[in-house]
């Protein structure tokens, strides 16, 4: 990535972006943390630019990708607001990619459950039905991975993560499918949150994602709906311990 150099206030110095995804990723990122409250005016296209160390036109485009994830809205004689934060597109992964997996709140990480909660045993009841022969032997080769990732956290979230869109895409419902892919970054940071929490409790997960594994190679659609719900009742539990870790 291309950076310049610039001087911040005390005479340190700091790196800006200076291509134009950089550049959105650096706005968005100033409306998130709070810089740009809702509904403030941002800074004019010249002064955007000198701050970003970047062309009114790569700061033109940087708008207009915000504007079209519902962060900010033109006005004309007005200038550029910043929306209210109900008004962000924050199931677009692209938002949710922006946020460092600190920085999500913890309301949202508990939407994402609620919405897993809603959706994942009915996507596993389904699958049990519809799933091809290659897809559980795609399943359960993510079930394996997340039981041979053993002290490597990244290598546990990696599997999971594949896991739950193989159950997904098994479900062969295309709506559903759609909204995994949706939901796939905000499941990403939710595994990494709570892939912090000991290897007996990740081992505990491994054990129920195999009861999805196995009930999908016996076409079993009730038993694949309670086991998908037992991963969730855990995912719950280490979800609260994220969050007594994070505050600590």
């Amino acid at each position: 990535m291309t950076e310049i150099l610039k001087k911040a206030p005390g005479g340190a110095t700091t790196r800006r972006p200076r291509v134009m995804p950089d550049v959105t990723k650096a706005m968005a990122s100033d409306i998130f943390s709070g810089r740009y409250p809702a509904g403030s005016s941002l800074p004019t296209e010249n002064e955007l630019g000198v701050e970003y160390g970047v062309s009114r036109t790569v700061i033109r485009e940087a708008l207009k990708v915000l504007a079209a994830k519902g962060l900010v809205l033109s006005r004309p004689r007005v200038g550029t607001i910043v929306c209210n934060e109900d008004d962000w597109n924050i199931i677009d992964p692209q938002v949710l990619a922006w946020h460092a997996p600190h920085a999500l709140d913890d309301k949202l990480f508990d939407a994402i459950l609620e919405t897993r909660r809603a959706i994942e045993p009915l996507v596993a009841e389904l699958a049990a039905t519809r799933a091809t022969l290659q897809e559980i032997a795609d399943l359960e080769a993510a079930w394996r991975g997340m039981a041979g990732a053993g002290e490597d956290l990244a290598a546990f979230s990696r599997s999971d993560i594949a896991f739950h869109q193989i159950v997904y895409a098994a479900s062969h419902n295309p709506i559903f499918r759609q909204i995994g892919n949706l939901i796939d970054t905000g499941l990403k940071f939710s595994l990494e949150a709570t892939a912090v929490i000991s290897l007996d409790r990740r081992m505990e997960a491994v054990a129920a994602h195999r009861e999805v594994v196995e009930a999908l190679r016996m076409r079993d659609a009730q038993a694949a709906r309670v086991a998908a719900n037992r991963i969730l009742d855990l995912a719950a539990r280490d979800l609260v311990s994220a969050k007594k870790l994070k505050s600590n």
